[in-house]
């Protein structure tokens, strides 16, 4: 009976983790570690690690990923190409030749941009970043080699690593443990010789919102051209702080922060607001013509120390598979259900919006959208104009409750141009004001 209890116990403890890093918008979506050997040392080996972001639409944005593991014995890393680990441990037992890393627990980052040629290595230094799978699969790749003493040169006598953990840059991901899979093959630049790694193992991290912040970062707000009320982020949507831990004016700023203070990506420094978000997306239902309709999207950063870099935006709504035109933002659409296309993503365009800046006067992005209307079921009733869900940067976004959606009046007919340019000039006065 006891053993049974511990089994149900360990049981749905394995399906609450499950459930917890699934997510129902890109069901498959991991990041991948693949870890190749190359050539056998006379202490251990060469190896060249990749790490593959198959996520759609969550990037990992400066400072980048940190990829840590616990070496299986006593292995050192005597050099690395591409990387570097953040702390060379105690090396003091080495004469002459002293190793690159000698900590039992290494955590690797990436190089910068602007590092020599002799430090680089195919798809490195990027500073960390990584595409999403679903905006820029070229981006989405990072990959070092490094060499490890100390370990085994041969398939019988090498361990794998073990607790091995990823931070993208924060904390959020889950990792497996390592998993020995058929050797990688790889083909010379004419494709005529193909070639074998000497032993392959893969890692596999899986991200989870509830463990990555206990509270939602980012918040969505609404409004139309047929009804002057603006519905905001709900109070709090990104949890309460005092103003002790937000910005109320611009030089506060360099009292709250210095560029020589690590950055603590669960506490970002952001605008004082009622809803307390650093990323804010308003939905605007700008206009209604006769056989399209129009929104204005505006995703605005209140967070002082952060650009988002390679951001994405999702949005689930049932016309989306209308789109005819989108000004400004790249649109690619998200077929998860074969029976479904009600999903899709936004993001920027290269050097143009695909960096949305700090908090400031450049601090947003903004895109209009014009949809075909589908007779069957487009009403401006109900809320039925405004999203089901929004994801920014792949994490969910708290939207305000369906009551306090801008309602149409039940008392007059909407005329689809007049309305919509009262309305707009409406809007600019409480915008002003807001």
């Amino acid at each position: 009976m006891e053993l049974k209890l511990i089994y149900v116990v360990g049981l749905v403890r394995v399906l609450v983790s499950n459930s917890a890093a699934h997510d129902t918008m890109d069901p498959y979506g991991s990041i991948s570690i693949k870890w190749d050997i190359m050539s056998w040392t006379p202490d251990g080996y060469v190896a060249v690690v990749t790490m593959t972001n198959y996520q759609m639409y969550r990037p990992i944005m400066s400072p980048g990923w940190t990829l840590g593991w616990t070496w299986a014995r006593n292995e050192v890393i005597w050099s690395m190409v591409g990387a570097e680990a953040t702390d060379q441990g105690d090396c003091s037992k080495f004469k002459g030749n002293i190793p690159h890393c000698c900590r039992r627990t290494p955590a690797i980052v990436d190089l910068s941009s602007e590092v020599p040629n002799t430090k680089r290595f195919t798809h490195c230094c990027k500073d960390g970043e990584l595409a999403s799978w679903g905006k820029d699969p070229e981006s989405s790749v990072s990959s070092f080699q490094l060499s490890v003493g100390r370990s085994g040169n041969s398939n019988q006598t090498v361990r794998l690593p073990k607790n091995f953990y990823l931070l993208g840059p924060g904390p959020g991901y889950t990792c497996s443990a390592a998993t020995l899979v058929p050797q990688s093959t790889f083909f010379s630049s004419g494709s005529r010789r193909k070639t074998y790694a000497m032993m392959t193992w893969t890692v596999t991290c899986t991200y989870s919102q509830t463990l990555a912040s206990k509270n939602p970062k980012c918040c969505v707000s609404l409004s139309s051209f047929y009804n002057p009320k603006i519905t905001p982020c709900p109070s709090c949507a990104c949890g309460c702080q005092s103003e002790n831990n937000c910005v109320i004016n611009v030089p506060k700023i360099s009292s709250m922060a210095r560029l020589d203070n690590p950055i603590d990506y669960n506490l970002p420094l952001i605008q004082c607001t009622q809803h307390m978000c650093p990323i804010r997306v308003h939905w605007h239902v700008k206009a209604n013509y006769k056989e399209h309709w129009r929104v204005k999207i505006t995703i605005t950063n209140f967070n002082y120390q952060m650009n988002y870099t390679h951001w994405t935006l999702v949005v689930q709504h049932p016309n989306l598979s209308n789109i005819t035109n989108v000004y400004r933002f790249i649109y690619e659409p998200l077929n998860l259900y074969q029976s479904k296309n009600d999903t899709g993503m936004f993001h920027g365009i290269e050097y143009y919006n695909d960096l949305l800046r700090e908090a400031g006067p450049k601090g947003n992005v903004q895109s209009e959208m014009i949809l075909q209307k589908d007779r069957s079921t487009f009403t401006l009733e109900k809320g039925w104009p405004f999203p089901l869900k929004v994801y920014f940067d792949g994490d969910e976004c708290m939207m305000p409750p369906p009551d306090s959606y801008p309602f149409l009046p039940s008392s007059a007919h909407v005329s689809p141009i007049a309305s919509s340019t009262v309305a707009a000039f409406l809007l600019m006065i409480v915008l002003a004001a807001w």
